[in-house]
């Protein structure tokens, strides 16, 4: 991935702090409803309350606008330790950064404070409005439209599969406001639940992350004021990309952590389940599944660390890194299909016991999928890797 120095990174006694508490809190106030939450399809609002009391709902807002302005890494900690009990949970603090990122990076200050601030005091969550129906990966395609009429914009338009929808109260919508110019026509407004014209629709059914509800947004003459434009008008898609760099390994860390949940369940498993007249881990080929497992771990939670590194020098330093791209694509796709190997694996070493709701295995093979997927798929990942190198 180059020999960049900064892509180098240790991790330091407050990120061990940082994991330790999380841990802690993760398996006091967030692994016990985790299997009510999935059955019943409802938002964790335990693990919601637990992470604001403790401050790690949102650890990446700078200090000026009320937040813990923690590092990358950090974050990445925190979501990871979460994703190791419950995956839906830790996309409170996930799509936290996910939506807030473009305003940190491209908001002028006076819209800063106004949606950072009450993010970081854990009085509102924000969800990122980009994917359409028709425009998934080809993000550049989509329909949606603002036009500025007066001192208001007002935006037309449906978004899909929003993450956290109609429990965020801010949105950051990504829309097209000048149809000639493809992908430099696009822009990027914040929007609050509150707008006249906005409205969220019925939750997805999904496979797993069914604790986190996904809805469709619909803006229907949804007007609000000129000053919610994020950066300049034309900026905005850029502006989603430069996102990606930043949260693309909080992906690979939900992958990790939900891959380290399953190891641990299946090593604390095959040393207690016992057939002919001994511990399945005293078998061989068990022994060597689960070392695999490790080994798959512990590269990919690597990765993904050296990648918010990577992320976090460059956005101190105000430069752009050519190889920070490939580097979180990289981190990303590993790490989650690392995630959808262990998971299947623990689900098999459980045996029929795995594929029952009794264990929590299932569920996270089930929640392991959409990591391949959202953020831009796997195939895209490969993409964007190759590109790099034959740019």
């Amino acid at each position: 991935m180059g020999d960049n120095a900064a892509g180098l990174y240790a991790l330091t006694e407050e990120h061990d702090a940082i994991r330790a508490a999380v841990r802690d809190i993760a398996e006091r106030e967030i692994a016990p409803y985790a299997a009510e939450v999935d059955a019943d399809s409802r938002f964790p609002i335990e693990a919601q309350k637990a992470l604001t009391a403790a401050g790690f709902q949102a650890t990446h807002i700078p200090e000026q606008y009320g937040g813990e302005g923690a590092d990358a890494i950090a974050t990445c900690i925190v979501i990871e330790e979460v994703a190791r009990v419950d995956v839906s949970a830790s996309l409170i603090p996930a799509v936290n950064k996910l939506g807030s990122m473009p305003i940190i990076l491209s908001a002028d200050e006076a819209l800063k404070q106004k949606v950072l601030a009450p993010i970081a005091a854990g009085d509102a969550m924000i969800s990122y409005g980009l994917s359409e129906r028709e425009a998934g990966s080809d993000a550049a395609a989509m329909k949606t439209r603002a036009r500025l009429d007066g001192d208001s914009w007002v935006l037309n338009g449906t978004k899909a599969w929003i993450t956290n929808s109609g429990i965020s109260e801010w949105y950051t919508v990504m829309a097209v406001t000048d149809p000639e110019k493809g992908a430099k026509g696009i822009s990027a407004f914040v929007v609050h639940r509150d707008d006249p014209g906005f409205a969220v629709g019925p939750k997805e059914r999904k496979m797993g992350i069914k604790g986190s509800p996904t809805c469709e947004l619909y803006f229907t003459d949804c007007t609000i004021p000129a000053d919610r434009i994020i950066g300049e008008p034309g900026t905005g898609f850029k502006t989603a990309l430069r996102t990606l760099d930043f949260t693309r390994p909080t992906i690979g860390a939900q992958a990790v952590g939900v891959a380290q949940g399953a190891l641990d369940a299946a090593v604390e498993y095959t040393r207690e389940r016992r057939q002919f007249g001994r511990a399945i881990a005293d078998n061989q080929g068990v022994q060597f599944m689960l070392a695999d497992m490790s080994i798959q771990i512990e590269a990919a939670r690597h990765l993904v660390y050296v990648a918010a590194a990577r992320g976090e020098a460059a956005h101190a330093g105000g430069k752009v890194d050519p190889d920070l791209g490939r580097l979180c694509a990289a981190a990303k796709s590993f790490a989650s299909d690392v995630a959808m190997k262990v998971t299947t694996d623990a689900v098999q070493l459980f045996g029929g016991a795995g594929y029952t709701q009794d264990f929590p295995v299932e569920r996270m093979m089930r929640d392991a999928k959409i990591t391949q997927i959202y953020e831009g798929t796997n195939q895209v990942q490969r993409m964007v890797i190759a590109r790099s190198l034959l740019r």
